[in-house]
């Protein structure tokens, strides 16, 4: 097959197919002309090796753009704009940077690209960020290559140099009296490209799988906790390092906490006797036990009682937070018979220094009036 003819023609699309049509096109092609699909047929390897080439062009924006100005000369015989004979012309000033500086121009070529971090988001209970807990998660990732190691290249073979670059990575373009330097777009900065891609990751290096990870959750996480699992990002092409992957934490609700950094908050409702009178009350912590908590005579609505320690664990530290108890004394709304007459009786009694608040109130309430009617 012609190493010539159109990579749009190749993979069966208009040359302003958007990436996606492009990317379907070619799973479809790939899957019906693969190799393991079609044993022994030379035809479809070549095709197969044909349509995988288009797409690497194709699919990345700089290549793409080279090819539609410059055609196949953008990455054969030295590349776009290519002097008599098939030469590089990035190649001698390489060369003369190289003996000025060391090393090719501009720095040399780049460092292989790592591979990006991912997010995945975790959700919790309240006991567990307690706790903690030990969590497996499913996430589909792109890991290295078996087949080829991650290198991108059909095992035995290996990389040649960069035609377009001259095995720098970089190229350079005069623009007026300007000369401008940019990541080759052939080889991305490497230097080296694949002569013979590997079949399984079409010399990505890389292939997506789902993978089952587990996740160390320690005791005192919060909304917003990030836990780093170094390495179990997304590989990077052709054997370059992985990145990494970021657990957000998420700690949902609860039926009876709420949580303000290690301290945990609870409304207690209480009757207006024991209010009146004091008494005690039992709440279960997040730790399992049973919190005896005092109430003392004559407590308001809305007073704070505080249990010390007792709270949520400080992360990846010692020690724990407090709990605050928040009083809500509840005006009874159904009373027998008896318990009115009682109340009445109560009420007969009343000095009105049982209670100051009211008592200071009124006073200022008739001391308002009083000077109103003056």
């Amino acid at each position: 097959m012609s190493a010539t003819i159109d990579y749009y023609e190749l993979l069966e699309v208009t040359r302003n197919a958007d990436d996606a049509t492009i990317k379907s096109s070619y799973r479809k092609l790939a899957m019906k002309f693969h190799p393991d699909k079609n044993p022994g047929c030379d035809d479809s390897e070549a095709k197969f090796k044909s349509i995988s080439s288009a797409y690497s062009v194709l699919s990345d924006p700089q290549k793409r753009a080279a090819y539609d100005q410059y055609g196949h000369a953008a990455f054969e015989n030295g590349g776009m704009g290519a002097g008599a004979g098939g030469e590089n012309p990035f190649s001698d000033l390489g060369d003369i940077f190289e003996s000025i500086f060391g090393g090719g121009f501009g720095g040399g070529r780049q460092q292989a690209r790592r591979g990006a971090d991912l997010r995945y988001d975790l959700e919790i209970t309240l006991d567990e960020a307690f706790h903690g807990r030990e969590a497996q998660i499913e996430i589909e990732v792109s890991t290295a290559c078996d087949p080829c190691s991650g290198s991108g290249a059909t095992p035995g073979t290996g990389t040649r140099r960069c035609n377009l670059c001259g095995g720098h990575g970089k190229v350079r373009a005069q623009q007026g009296f300007f000369t401008v330097e940019r990541t080759c777009p052939t080889c991305h900065g490497r230097g080296e490209v694949i002569e013979n891609p590997c079949r399984s990751c079409g010399g990505e290096g890389r292939v997506n799988k789902p993978q089952t990870l587990d996740v160390n959750v320690p005791p005192g996480v919060d909304t917003g906790t990030r836990i780093r699992l170094t390495g179990k990002g997304e590989a990077g092409p052709n054997g370059a390092p992985a990145g990494d992957l970021y657990i957000f934490v998420h700690v949902s609700r609860h039926a009876m906490f709420e949580r303000d950094g290690t301290m945990l908050i609870t409304r207690i409702p209480i009757t207006f006797t024991t209010a009146a009178l004091g008494g005690e009350i039992e709440i279960p912590g997040l730790d399992g036990a049973r919190h005896t908590i005092h109430v003392p005579a004559g407590i308001q609505s809305g007073k704070q009682l505080r249990q010390r320690g007792v709270g949520m664990p400080v992360l990846q530290g010692r020690g724990r937070g407090d709990m605050v108890i928040e009083i809500v004394v509840e005006t009874p709304s159904k009373l027998t018979a008896r318990q009115k007459e009682l109340l009445r009786e109560l009420q007969a009694t009343e000095t009105g220094d049982e209670c100051p608040q009211s008592k200071g109130f009124f006073d200022r309430l008739k001391t308002a009036w009083s000077d109103l009617t003056e």
